[in-house]
């Protein structure tokens, strides 16, 4: 059976630690509008929805229930710029730490080259080990979209996604 948007805004609530009290707050509806919606009564309005996947960090996509950005291969022509693309790292951690980090490649390329740390990434101990030379690689020859998600045996999840 397929999952309904209530059951999938419900879960993605949850997995985020949002109340529904909260989210209803952040969008100006009431509570009793959250739970109708969690329980496939009624629906958001469609001006909301992209505010409501912004809130619990996910895509548009994911929030309707289309697949997940999968990781991409993109052929040499077809190449955005990369100065011009984003490095996102996001951490959940089960005590309810959320870590959003947003860096364009081009400052991830300026870091590089000049041989400093990022203490945006170096700072947590999350992302300690993560090797942004070899992600800056795989994005150069043309890897995008969901590079790797990292769940730890506590519960912990790390995404890398190049857009």
């Amino acid at each position: 059976m397929q999952e309904t948007f209530g059951q999938r805004f419900a879960r993605l609530r949850k997995a985020r630690g949002r109340t529904q009290e909260e989210i209803a707050q952040k969008v100006n509806v009431t509570p009793q509008a959250v739970s109708k919606w969690e329980n496939d009564i009624s629906s958001p309005d469609i001006l909301l929805l992209g505010e409501l996947a912004d809130l619990l960090d996910v895509s548009l996509d994911v929030l309707l229930g289309r697949t997940p950005q999968e990781t991409a291969f993109v052929p040499a022509e077809e190449r955005k710029d990369i100065k011009k693309m984003m490095l996102k790292i996001i951490v959940d951690s089960v005590d309810g730490d959320k870590v959003r980090i947003n860096l364009p490649m081009a400052l991830v390329e300026l870091y590089l080259s000049s041989g400093l740390d990022m203490p945006e990434v170096k700072g947590n101990k999350a992302l300690a080990n993560l090797d942004l030379e070899q992600i800056f690689k795989m994005v150069e020859q043309g890897v995008i979209g969901e590079l790797m998600t990292v769940e730890s045996s506590d519960g912990d999840t790390v995404r890398i996604v190049v857009e």
